[in-house]
């Protein structure tokens, strides 16, 4: 297993040094190269997987004296797949859709480059490797981000997206540095056994050091996930290439929830942070889900989109759920890059077309008959409330019976029942012409889904935390005051019936002409469709630090 390990490093890297050595005498055929070794990576992120598996034990390799260290654990190797994986689809994409640009061997060195930057990065066993290989990811997407030096746009927002991670790089290395001066280690697993042998015996800027460590941790993987007040690079980097997009949003942005779990054990000594999580979560999953809606820019929409799913990653973490979010950031990789790579023609067609494509699905939702008659709104609302409690509550008792004495684990299934109603709540209000027909097949649809959802991340959790008292030290970590989880539940179910509520009462007074409910929809239209200002206030804040800079500049004489 340690060859494997290795041999999963060396060969994007040494693909990158060769398409960059001999770029001009390799011309088109640095794709070629490119991706022959991404197949080859991916066999081999294949194989380690199964190993891990099969073999149930995890290899470790160290280059250096207490440094250099790189792991074949579990975690390692599920995200060594999923990066090998979404980085061999994307190089297949490019081969044609980079064809026309220039330095097309420069764009698979870097697509190389960053391969091997972010398997080094889950694959770390030490501080100083995982710090130079989390600095190297945002170093080389800043290159791939900027690929096309003639665009001016691109340039400013690649650079936005390096200073942003810049924040939570410092983050990093000053968690380093703590965890360096309490144990006198660099090495994680070393680390990791001190602190859960010896939790807060050390004290740092008045609080326990697992703490003041969680703190920094989570900034860091706030500014890498796009969490709010630290997102705003990430709906603006749409002009780089697609296959980037692809890649970012699929891969890089996902890091947030790896380093969360990469430093579980220190975590569930944090019970503060653990709730900070989340919240942050939380409000930016709100956020960035409003945001998408009010895009009329396909790739903008999608990076709204993306921010929404960190958020509930984030949140997933927040809870406890910490290898559910490792499956989400999997299942939203894999989806979200795929739609990146079909926005090109999403947009060619709509460009192509006046009107939206008449497919089945179009004219089954959309162009719909007027209902033979309306359904009785009491039977409706009765299923609407039922179903999808029965169907989460049935799935995860099949799973786990322990499952609901986890708190953590009570609010997804309030979220997911949340959603569910919401859908159902959805299907009654459109004038179909069966509503029994469409809502049967919603119903089967969300049981097929939980069902899956639910044995997989089961599965995930038992691959991940084999150690029954660990897992239930997450949760336990996670869990909050009881006055503070019932007032939460009763807050979002209050403002979720308030916006049914107010869905029905704008629909029923549509054709009546409100006047005063049409400017409230209105301005909160234009607050969102400015993005909160936040944004705006971020440009002002930039033009006042320029003209402060420009005045101690002509203070000091320094122009």
């Amino acid at each position: 297993m340690e060859q494997l390990v290795i041999l999963l490093l060396v060969l994007p890297l040494l693909a990158g040094l060769v398409n960059h050595l001999f770029s001009k005498s390799l011309g088109y055929r640095s794709a070629t190269l490119s991706v022959y070794g991404a197949v080859i990576t991916f066999a081999v992120a294949v194989y380690l997987l199964l190993e891990v598996l099969v073999e149930e034990r995890s290899a470790t390799v160290q280059f250096g004296d207490g440094w250099g260290i790189v792991l074949g654990d579990p975690l390692s190797s599920l995200m060594a797949l999923l990066i090998t994986g979404i980085s061999l689809i994307v190089r297949i994409y490019s081969v044609k859709y980079m064809i026309e640009e220039e330095g097309y061997g420069r764009f698979f060195m870097l697509l190389d480059f960053m391969t091997a930057s972010l398997l080094l990065m889950v694959t770390a066993g030490d501080l100083i490797t995982l710090v130079i290989a989390w600095h190297l990811v945002g170093v080389v997407l800043y290159f791939l981000l900027g690929f096309d030096t003639r665009s001016a746009v691109a340039s400013r927002y690649a650079l936005w997206t390096l200073v942003t991670y810049r924040i939570g790089d410092l983050a990093l290395v000053v968690a380093a540095v703590l965890l360096y001066h309490a144990y006198g280690t660099w090495s994680l697993s070393e680390i990791f056994t001190h602190v859960t042998e010896n939790p807060g015996e050390h004290i740092y800027f008045g609080m326990a050091l697992e703490e003041a460590v969680g703190l920094l941790l989570a900034l860091a993987a706030f500014a890498r996930s796009a969490q709010l007040f630290l997102h705003t690079w990430l709906p603006y980097t749409m002009d780089g290439p697609s296959p980037v997009s692809a890649l970012m949003h699929a891969g890089i942005v996902n890091a947030g929830g790896f380093l969360i779990n990469r430093f579980a054990p220190i975590f569930v000594q944090t019970e503060s942070v653990m709730h900070l999580l989340f919240v942050m979560g939380l409000v930016t999953a709100i956020i960035g889900s409003v945001l998408m809606l009010t895009q009329n820019d396909i790739k903008k929409a999608l990076g709204y989109s993306t921010m929404g799913q960190m958020g509930f990653m984030i949140m997933e973490c927040g809870v406890g759920a910490f290898s559910l979010a490792i499956y989400h950031l999997i299942a939203h990789g894999l989806f979200k890059g795929t739609l990146f790579l079909g926005a090109g023609s999403v947009i060619n067609e709509a460009r192509q077309h006046d009107g939206v494509p008449k497919q089945d699905l179009y004219t089954f939702v959309v162009e719909r008959k007027s209902a033979k008659r309306n359904q009785p709104w009491l039977v409706m609302a009765g299923i609407t409330l039922a179903v999808p409690i029965i169907i989460l509550t049935m799935a995860h008792w099949l799973v786990a019976q322990d499952f609901f004495q986890k708190q953590g684990a009570i609010v997804l299934l309030f979220f997911g029942w949340i959603t569910g109603a919401q859908l159902l709540f959805n299907t009654y209000r459109m004038d179909v012409q069966n509503v029994w027909r469409l809502v049967g097949m919603i119903i089967f649809s969300f049981a097929l889904v939980i069902a899956g959802y639910v044995l997989i991340s089961h599965a995930f959790d038992l691959f991940l935390y084999p150690d029954p008292a660990f897992r239930a030290e997450i949760y336990t970590a996670a869990h909050i005051d009881v006055f503070w989880f019932d007032l939460l539940v009763i807050l979002t179910t209050a403002v979720i019936v308030a916006g049914w509520v107010l869905t029905y009462y704008s629909e029923q007074n549509r054709l009546k002409g409100e006047a005063h409910l049409n400017r409230l929809w209105l301005s909160f239209y234009a607050m969102v469709s400015r993005e909160f200002y936040m944004t705006d206030i971020y440009a002002w804040l930039t033009r006042a630090l320029l003209k402060v800079s420009a005045r101690l500049n002509v203070l000091l004489r320094w122009r």
